[in-house]
């Protein structure tokens, strides 16, 4: 058995959070990616029927700028919630388990996936009952919702938001599932918690129920949750590199099985329209998708929120100004990002 009896009743919701934002993530670049015509068109406008539309953003949205939306840079806020109720206002009083800026580049050609830890020890404004002060980042998830985790975020970064999401309900594996199942080769040795699996350093091969087993391994992976974190970047790339080598973007029908239970988990703030989104990314291909993870120096630092992750103040701040200026892919080249716990 994967996990106690609970764990297939359970389903997705029981599902870490970064898990649901990213799949819904790939679900997005790859309706971005499809091929134009008539069929795109019907899928887009099936796909927004599904998704809801709420206020996410806030004082920290971009004023509009249809030139932007046309030519680039944008900057979109990905959130991902154990929400278990309809409306994005449900989730106040809980924590965000994600927190991703995404940066698409100057020729929307180009985007990279930045992990905010959602431990990181930093400045919370007041909101509700909190006055305010230094807290762990998901904390203003719960004192004010998404738009106060954007401002929170905002304050951290100094980028304001295109556009934001919130993902909430779909299936990692029903999605490896519906691409025949994907290789993953890993660069360390994982052994499960769950079963007596154990993945050598090497590629595997994974189906569905073994890929949500694999992503969800923390404590037998180097750096915990960043492990966590990196595992599941690389299933994540591993079906957009499937869905890509096997032809499903020139046959956008498809994709339908893939990408209809993903559309069902967005929450879209209400000046996002995503047949918009769709033509700006329509030339992102999935390798030209770049995962990164801030900068830290240590991840058990002691506060009064319990233990919280410092960053690495020089290096985020280097970080940020790289992706305001549209130049955080140069940044990346140029500080590679290391393994979990080397």
């Amino acid at each position: 058995m994967l996990d106690p009896p609970n764990h297939r009743r359970k389903g997705f919701r029981s599902r870490p959070g970064w898990q649901k934002a990213l799949i819904v993530l790939l679900a997005m670049f790859l309706v971005c990616g499809l091929s134009a015509g008539i069929a795109t068109y019907v899928l887009v406008n099936r796909y927004e029927g599904k998704t809801q539309h709420e206020e996410l953003l806030g004082p920290a949205a971009e004023p509009k700028d249809e030139q932007r939306w046309k030519s680039g840079p944008l900057d979109l806020l990905l959130l991902g919630s154990d929400d278990r109720g309809p409306s994005e206002r449900a989730y106040l009083g809980q924590r965000s388990d994600t927190i991703m800026l995404v940066h698409l580049s100057k020729n929307l050609d180009h985007a990279t996936i930045v992990s905010i830890p959602r431990d990181s020890y930093v400045n919370v404004p007041p909101a509700g009952s909190w006055r305010g002060g230094m807290n762990k980042l998901n904390a203003a998830f719960a004192f004010g919702g998404a738009p106060h985790a954007a401002k929170t975020i905002t304050g951290l970064t100094g980028v304001k938001f295109d556009g934001a999401l919130i993902a909430n309900f779909a299936s990692i594996n029903r999605m490896v599932d519906a691409v025949d199942g994907v290789r993953v080769c890993i660069p360390y040795t994982v052994r499960s918690t769950f079963s007596e699996k154990v993945w050598e350093k090497g590629c595997h091969d994974l189906d569905g129920v073994e890929a949500e087993e694999f992503m969800r391994q923390r404590k037998a992976v180097p750096g915990g949750d960043f492990g966590r974190i990196h595992d599941q970047q690389l299933v994540v790339k591993a079906i957009a590199e499937k869905v890509a080598a096997e032809g499903m973007l020139q046959n956008p029908f498809r994709l339908d099985a893939l990408l209809s239970t993903a559309a069902e988990a967005l929450t879209i703030d209400k000046n996002l329209d995503l047949k918009e989104l769709v033509l700006v990314a329509k030339n992102i291909k999935p390798e030209n998708i770049k995962f990164a993870t801030v900068p830290y120096t240590s991840a058990s630092l002691k506060t009064h929120a319990g233990s919280a992750v410092k960053l690495d103040d020089a290096k985020a701040k280097e970080m940020f100004a790289a992706v305001r200026d549209d130049t955080i892919q140069e940044w990346l080249a140029a500080h590679p990002q290391k393994l979990p716990g080397s």
